[in-house]
């Protein structure tokens, strides 16, 4: 990511590093990508690695049929303010579509071209949201394998596109399909390469209360790590305390900011050492706030606690 600096700032002993956090800490503000297993609900693993971790609260971001398994990230107590970052991030899954009669591979491959792009559906009776039809962008819907009538394939698309859906669709131009497996490869930015099984997770804590592992580091990891994907602002030591009080940001208190960054976007407030102060909602361009006076941005959620620096 592409900074300018207006400012050469050195860090005060105020804070620590997100990766020098002891594990207590940790624990506090952690950051989890599971590998969800087919058959409890996602509120449903939330609130075992609640219980698991003894977290005071726990929340899952992007929610998994029962049925699917796979990415499903989540954060423990301070780091659920986090949530909102990670809501309307882009989806990759793989599947299994069960043809009801034989097609041929020419027309699957049509007929699944049709559904790239900008498709209209309506969510399934038993969904979180409102039956009505909206419109869902698929970026991509790719034919892995067919075994007689099993179709496996990769699609991946905008948040809040049911896969389940997309197949019956299909199925209706073709003689009929259906989901018959689902997982979760992709969020955003998180893949499958870093899942954590509810196992090593307990198994990990475990270590950690009767030895003093810190095995546990590999399974949870810093708040940070949910809001890479953000731009970010990175503000000078004093100007901490007034962020972390709910105060907006002034660009005198800014010591670098990322490139790019349009009015209205949110972004990541974070110190000198990395830790995240807080999500706002930026009011200047990059490039005003590394010239101009003023608001630069707006206090949205504020994260860290604002006895960990003082006022300066």
């Amino acid at each position: 990511m592409d900074f300018i600096v207006k400012s050469n700032d050195m860090p005060t002993d105020y804070g620590r590093y997100p990766g020098a956090r002891p594990v207590e800490e940790l624990l506090k503000s952690g950051f989890i990508l599971l590998d969800k297993w087919p058959g409890p609900t996602s509120r449903d693993v939330a609130s075992t690695v609640k219980k698991i971790l003894g977290a005071g609260k726990s929340g899952h971001c992007g929610t998994l049929d029962p049925s699917v398994s796979g990415v499903l990230p989540l954060c423990l107590d301070s780091a659920t303010k986090v949530m909102p970052a990670l809501q309307g991030l882009d989806k990759e899954y793989v599947g299994v579509m069960r043809l009801h009669k034989d097609v041929g591979k020419a027309e699957l491959l049509a007929t699944t071209k049709k559904f790239i792009g900008k498709i209209k559906q309506t969510p399934p009776v038993r969904s979180a949201v409102a039956r009505r039809e909206r419109e869902r962008n698929v970026y991509s819907f790719d034919i892995l394998e067919v075994d007689g009538r099993d179709v496996l394939f990769r699609m991946s698309c905008q948040a809040g596109t049911y896969v389940r859906v997309v197949c019956h669709q299909i199925g209706k131009l073709i003689g009929g399909a259906n989901m018959t497996e689902l997982r979760r490869t992709k969020v955003g930015r998180f893949t499958e390469e870093k899942l954590v099984r509810m196992e090593d997770l307990a198994d990990a804590y475990a270590e950690w209360k009767e030895n003093g592992s810190e095995e546990i580091r590999n399974c949870v990891l810093p708040m940070e790590a949910a809001i890479e994907h953000l731009p970010k602002i990175i503000i000078k030591d004093s100007s901490v305390f007034s962020i972390a009080s709910g105060s907006p940001l002034y660009s005198v208190g800014i010591s670098k900011v990322s490139k790019g960054i349009a009015p209205g976007e949110l972004v990541a407030i974070l110190t000198l050492k990395g830790e995240l102060v807080a999500l706002s909602k930026a009011v200047m361009t990059s490039e005003e706030m590394a010239k101009r006076k003023g608001v630069a941005a707006k206090t949205d959620s504020v994260v860290m606690d604002r006895k960990i620096y003082p006022k300066m």
